[in-house]
């Protein structure tokens, strides 16, 4: 019995004929099968000469992907990535772009798009970005039926992040292959922007391994075989130590303060994961010389948990987004910051299965401070 294909609208933006009726040609009948799927994926192309003909598509129609070109006749294609970020980020933009444009397309990758196709292409080089991408957008797929039913697709999700770490790892590899071939030039120099940015993946797939191991401690009902007597204290301190080598990096400052000398019946790990996560973040997302501040206390049965840092804050539509998966803030401030998107929502999974609640309060530049409360 056949699989049933599902298919993905990708829009072509490219001033050449010849590209665009190339990546039709290679796009046409290919499917992408894993094992992890209920069904295959195919791919229905759409093909723009202009930046102008792509928003206008973009407005009209449903688009999964965007392979776009950065040199445009008219508007450019940095252009249409914006008015993407802006009204549509929830399409996947590959950037295409020639040998002698690689710094703008490195560039284009930390202001949102997914990653970029060096051109001329093969066909499997291109049939391999799709894949990556086409893994991506079925992991978003799992990640809000995660979110929306509530069921327990545990594996599945994270067999489906293990394969996401494969994405990071093609980019390394065709960074190398230019370095190897010397196709950018024969000095380091030339390359010093190939390095950052393989670095910068390096530390996002750690990063990613990180959090996927938070997430295999969750249970995903409440148990209390693990449950003990914790000061609450301490682990703040534990979570403290552990990044405080950066914190002293940066010159930031902690304020730990617990007059009541809070104690909560808890497992271990789940308070470690709230700790860890938003103490981290208040030092990644501070300012040189700033400051975090964390106070507990006992009010009314709850246990109030304070973290305020300095940072550089966020905005009202930021806020909103903060807990859903994969989301991650995008801007100036933190082009140099890496992360998996999946630290806050861990968190915040971890204070529901305790009948808890967390909230934000922040501004641009004035920093945050997150509240949790969980009850005694």
């Amino acid at each position: 019995m056949e699989n049933k294909v599902k298919s993905l609208v990708v829009m072509v933006v490219d001033d050449e004929p010849g590209i665009r009726s190339g990546v039709s040609r290679i796009l046409n009948n290919f499917t992408v099968s894993f094992p992890f799927m209920d069904s295959d994926i195919g791919f229905q192309v759409i093909e723009v000469g202009t930046g102008e003909e792509a928003i206008k598509e973009i407005k009209n129609k449903h688009i999964d992907i965007v392979l776009l070109d950065n040199k445009l006749p008219g508007i450019q294609g940095t252009d249409v990535l914006e008015f993407i970020n802006k009204n549509n980020p929830e399409i996947i933009v590959m950037m295409i772009t020639s040998y002698a444009s690689l710094e703008l397309a490195v560039k284009a990758t930390s202001q949102g798009a997914y990653d970029f196709i060096p051109k001329p292409f093969t066909p499997q080089e291109l049939k391999s970005s799709l894949e990556n991408v086409s893994k991506h957008l079925f992991l978003r797929g799992v990640t809000k039926k995660l979110k929306q039913d509530g069921k327990e697709i545990r594996h599945q999700f994270l067999s489906v992040l293990s394969h996401e770490l494969k994405a990071p790892l093609n980019a390394i590899e065709g960074y190398l292959r230019i370095m190897q071939e010397k196709q950018a030039g024969s000095r380091i120099e030339d390359y010093e922007q190939m390095i950052e940015r393989s670095l910068q993946r390096i530390k996002g797939m750690r990063n990613l391994i990180m959090d996927l191991l938070d997430l295999t401690k969750i249970k995903f009902e409440k148990k209390t075989d693990k449950f003990q007597l914790l000061k609450i204290k301490d682990v703040a301190q534990y979570a403290i130590e552990a990044i405080l080598p950066y914190a002293i990096q940066k010159d930031i400052k902690f304020s730990l303060t617990d007059d009541d000398e809070v104690t909560m019946n808890a497992d271990p790990d789940d308070l470690e994961i709230i700790f860890n996560n938003l103490i981290s973040n208040a030092v990644k997302y501070n300012k040189e010389g700033g400051s975090v501040d964390i106070n507990m206390k006992s009010e009314n049965e709850k246990i109030i948990i304070c973290i305020k840092d300095s940072g550089i804050g966020l905005n009202n539509e930021e806020k909103d987004q903060l807990f859903n998966e994969f989301y991650r803030v995008k801007n100036e401030q933190t082009r140099n910051i890496s992360g998996s998107g999946l630290g806050l929502p861990i968190v915040k999974r971890v204070v529901d299965l305790y009948n808890g609640d967390i909230h934000i309060e922040s501004e641009p530049d004035r920093g945050s401070t997150f509240t949790v409360e969980l009850p005694k």
